[in-house]
């Protein structure tokens, strides 16, 4: 059965695998990039595949949140229905850190756009839908000052993980909130150091075959082994459901996370 599944961040590394292995499957694939000649690009590959799957293209710099409401719109727009949004656009190393509304760039991507533009979409998903939210095996405990911006952090490791320890607790918090009233989530760790322009960026070295995490992508999102898995962590590192950072199994300080998120959202 044909999916409509939107991929932030799929102009390169994960995000990209994913979409040409779900359009090369007869899905309806929405794909995202910051950049509209990358966009054009990437658009143009999916398409040489001669698949039976149909391809979109969105234009969003997730740094602005503004932006991710326009996305957010856009897809409204053209659709009444989600299946599966896999949040995957990240960021790790830049040279400008603070965004425009003072707050650290790694946490307004990793973090605070997937939770708001997953918030703009829930109207679109229904209980059968999923959510995939790209984590990592690097989760450090969350310093809520530094998430609101009141304070920076210099080491762009810690800054990296506390953003991906923040994402796995709300989407721990929303699977207990929604319950069964609302779409499956899940957080993964798609493998350590797979050959993605993070990595090489943020570590200097080539990685581990990228289609080790576009695989585990799709089975989360797909599978019907996972229907029951909502507010799970996967770490494909071991390959199977496991217990993420202590701080995301805490519901109170998961919630104390979500509450910070949309303070931040309700001031910007």
């Amino acid at each position: 059965m044909q999916k409509t599944i939107l991929i932030t961040g799929s102009t390169d590394g994960i995000g990209l695998e994913t979409a040409k292995i779900l359009v090369s499957q007869g899905h309806n694939v929405l794909i995202h990039g910051r950049n509209l000649s990358k966009i054009e690009e990437v658009k143009n590959i999916l398409s040489d595949l001669n698949a039976k799957g149909t391809i979109e293209s969105y234009q969003a710099d997730l740094s602005d949140l503004s932006a991710v409401n326009d996305l957010a719109e856009a897809v409204t727009k053209k659709h009444d229905k989600i299946d599966v949004l896999i949040n995957n656009a990240g960021i790790f190393k830049t040279p400008k850190p603070i965004t425009a509304d003072g707050l650290d760039v790694r946490f307004v991507v990793n973090t605070i756009a997937p939770f708001l533009l997953t918030q703009k979409l829930l109207p679109l998903m229904d209980s059968n839908a999923r959510v995939i939210n790209l984590s990592s095996a690097a989760q450090a405990s969350v310093n809520a000052e530094a998430l609101a911006g009141k304070i920076k952090l210099a080491d762009d490791l810690e800054v990296y993980a506390q953003s991906k320890l923040a994402l796995t607790m709300w989407s721990r918090h929303m699977a207990h909130l929604l319950n069964n009233n609302g779409p499956v989530f899940i957080a993964v760790n798609p493998g350590s150091l797979l050959a993605t322009k993070m990595v090489k960026e943020g570590f200097g070295m080539e990685g581990n075959d990228i289609s080790i995490g576009a695989k585990i992508l799709i089975r989360l999102a797909l599978e019907d082994e996972f229907e029951t898995a909502s507010g799970k962590y996967f770490d494909n590192d071991y390959g199977r459901l496991s217990s993420p950072h202590q701080d995301a199994l805490n519901l109170q300080k998961s919630e104390a996370i979500v509450h910070t998120i949309e303070n931040i959202l309700d001031d910007i």
